[in-house]
């Protein structure tokens, strides 16, 4: 009784007091911004919503590599913000269907196609062409710039080699379909010529509005066909300048209202001076060195609207066009200052603020819009809404070369969107961009894309081989393993090259890293496979499922997988969105194990012809039709559907790998060296045009 007193007299016991873990402080996302030219830590102004607005294109021509670049890195970050970072994201994007570029070419194509039209006799064509090339030769003679001097220059010698034939054929008296057949040819390689002779001659009497809407039109739709197969998202709205002309004339007017512009014959400019002087606002936020730089002042006017009468009708030489007076041939729209067009940067200002307000969180270009396209666009708005904060990050994309030479479309040193497609799949370009940062400048070369495909393949053989070990029946239980030492340790690897790509991510979306965080993690699991392979027992799927389905996770959210495909690279059929793996592969595996059984009783009867069938259907048969078969002495057939070019891709790398062995001095057996040839020939440091990063490979 006395103890159980003493019990009472101490109180219930309480639980012992709980003490959280330290933890460790939480990774915030930084962007490059522009504004300050450093990372800055991204916080939207309101909540997960990011309000986001990207300069579009101007549509004249054929989109080309330069926009890829743009547009591809710009749909990585918004992906990554979506659906990595659980973003709330607005994207809007403009299409500039009205500019200088857009009627002078317009006028153009429409003078040209009426000239050949007309059918102009022989001699008549060598006359035009002599007089046009007056005019060109002296635009030729006070080019400074060498690159254009030298494209000029080829056209030139270009020109003059097309109309000799056609000169002897006038002066012979040749027949005259020979005749014609050299004209035809004179007027391909003078068109620009002749094009830009009629123009300076006739462009004043193009009048019909519709002429300059045609042209935009027919390149806007080719360059939504170009990012669709190029897998970059739609933007979720899309403006064109054109149906926006009302609000671009009442943001004008609230401007000069504001007083930071001036009317001027018919024009209106914004006063950079007045705006400058002015306590609340800065001028040149993103680029102060380049205030003052008149012959990128006047690239922004447009080449129609730098002449001498235009440049005087300004205060100051750093102000610019809100809206030009319209000139005989060219588009105009009512306006309270008389007919006339948006200036180019106002667009952008007006079309984004209609849509996103005073201030959004994101602003996207390409490097070289920062000055004067985007300064002005700053200043326009702020001078708007009377603010200082218009956009609160200012996002960038590198520039792209062509093998280290500058892209220039006016230089015609460019490749259009639809030839790289013919060289590499939407997946290798994508690919290229990412081990690359989004803001330094990209290379597009043959090295680099060599790259892009080395890790391609690399990753796909890493799906490709757990595919094939998940396929391997198994009961409910045995799904489940006991996890040895190998596994535990592959798995921590796991988790530190998740917490390795989240870093990467939050430090300015560094993608480079993060692919090559992802080429260490397969590696590893290259040699967890080989080891295991090699001691005759069956690797642990569960955790290599979860591994590849966290790289496919990766691969969809950078859009480098379109489908959706639940473990790696989706196979589909020619010309069709049919999964052709789910489809096929249990036919191929019954296909399989039944010329293995053949094997075995062609083995044991001793029947070499029938051991060649076999051999045959593996080495040459199938592989044309895009299956691989592997055979491993006392294992199962790896089975492997895949393209046709990705399998002869293949079949090289094992090559690869056995020659790279060989030129580090290692050894192996055949198996060992077969399984990791992909990484191997991935990362040797003895075959750099085989690299995709530093190192030796990381199998052995």
């Amino acid at each position: 009784m006395s103890g159980s007193s003493g019990e009472q007299g101490k109180g219930r016991r309480g639980q012992p007091q709980w003490s959280p873990p330290a933890g460790s402080p939480p990774c915030k996302l930084r962007l490059y911004n522009s504004l300050t030219r450093n990372k800055d830590v991204f916080i939207p102004q309101n909540g997960k919503k990011v309000t986001w607005y990207c300069c579009g294109p101007t549509v004249y021509d054929a989109s080309h590599m330069g926009h890829a670049r743009s547009y591809i890195s710009f749909d990585i970050l918004r992906r990554v913000l979506r659906d990595y970072f659980g973003f709330d994201v607005f994207y809007c994007m403009n299409i500039t269907d009205i500019d200088d570029k857009i009627i002078k070419r317009a006028r153009q194509n429409y003078l040209f196609e009426q000239y050949r039209g007309k059918q102009p006799q022989a001699a008549q064509l060598l006359e035009d062409v002599h007089a046009a090339l007056k005019p060109f030769s002296v635009k030729l003679n006070e080019t400074t710039d060498p690159d254009r001097k030298q494209m000029l220059e080829r056209t030139q010698r270009a020109v003059g080699l097309a109309a000799e034939p056609l000169e002897r054929a006038v002066r012979g008296g040749l027949p005259a379909e020979e005749a014609a057949r050299c004209a035809e040819v004179l007027l391909e390689e003078a068109k620009d010529l002749l094009s830009d002779w009629l123009d300076s001659t006739l462009g004043s009497e193009v009048t019909d509005n519709s002429i300059f809407s045609k042209l935009p039109k027919f390149w806007e739709e080719e360059f939504h066909r170009d990012m669709e197969t190029l897998n970059v998202l739609p933007p979720d709205v899309l403006t064109r300048v054109s149906e926006y002309v009302p609000e671009i004339v009442n943001f004008v007017q609230k401007i000069v209202d504001n007083g930071y512009g001036y009317v001027s014959n018919g024009s209106v400019y914004f006063d950079t001076v007045k705006f400058a002087s002015s306590e609340r606002h800065s001028y040149g936020k993103l680029v102060p060195e380049a205030v003052g730089d008149q012959k990128a002042l006047q690239e922004g006017e447009g080449d129609l609207s730098v002449s001498a009468d235009r440049l005087s009708e300004k205060r100051s030489p750093n102000d610019f066009a809100l809206w030009k007076a319209s000139k005989p041939g060219e588009p105009s729209w009512p306006c309270p200052w008389g007919k006339g067009r948006p200036g180019w940067h106002i667009e952008c200002s007006a079309m984004a603020s209609a849509l996103l307000g005073a201030s959004m969180d994101i602003h996207g270009g390409g490097f070289d819009l920062r000055f004067p396209h985007h300064d002005n666009e700053l200043a326009q708005s702020e001078a708007y809404f009377d603010n200082d904060c218009w956009v609160r990050y200012f996002l960038h994309t590198g520039h792209l070369t062509i093998a280290g030479c500058k892209m220039s479309k006016s230089l015609k040193n460019f490749i259009t969107i639809k030839d790289a497609l013919q060289k590499h799949s939407a997946r290798q370009l994508r690919l290229a961009f990412l081990m690359h940062s989004w803001k330094d400048t990209l290379d597009y070369s043959s090295n680099t894309m060599e790259s892009a495909l080395q890790y391609e393949k690399f990753m796909n053989e890493f799906f490709l081989n757990v595919k094939d070990i998940l396929r391997a029946p198994v009961d409910i239980t045995g799904r489940f393993e006991k996890w040895e030492d190998e596994e535990s340790e592959l798995n921590k690897s796991f988790y530190d090259k998740k917490t390795a790509v989240h870093e990467a991510l939050c430090d300015n979306v560094d993608t480079r890293t993060v692919l090559e965080e992802m080429r260490a993690l397969v590696s590893q699991c290259n040699l967890y496979m080989a080891a295991r392979k090699a001691a005759r027992r069956r690797p642990n799927r569960a955790l290599l499922e979860s591994i590849a389905r966290y790289l496919t996770h990766m691969l969809k959210v950078f859009g480098a997988i379109e489908e959706e495909s639940s473990l790696g690279f989706p196979v589909r059929g020619p010309g069709s969105s049919l999964n052709l793996e789910s489809t096929v592969m249990p036919y191929l595996q019954v296909l399989s194990e039944f010329r293995e059984g053949v094997r075995k009783i062609a083995r044991e009867q001793k029947v070499p012809e029938v051991l060649q069938l076999s051999d045959a259907l593996r080495d040459d048969i199938l592989p044309e039709l895009g299956v691989r078969l592997e055979d491993h002495e006392g294992l199962p057939t790896v089975v492997k559907l895949g393209g046709q070019r990705d399998l002869a891709e293949g079949e090289r790398g094992e090559e690869t790998g056995e020659w790279c062995w060989s030129l580090c001095g290692l050894t192996g057996t055949r198996d060992q060296r077969r399984s990791c040839a992909l990484c191997c020939a991935s990362s040797c440091a003895k075959a750099p045009w085989l690299r995709v990063f530093r190192g030796r490979p990381n199998c052995v």
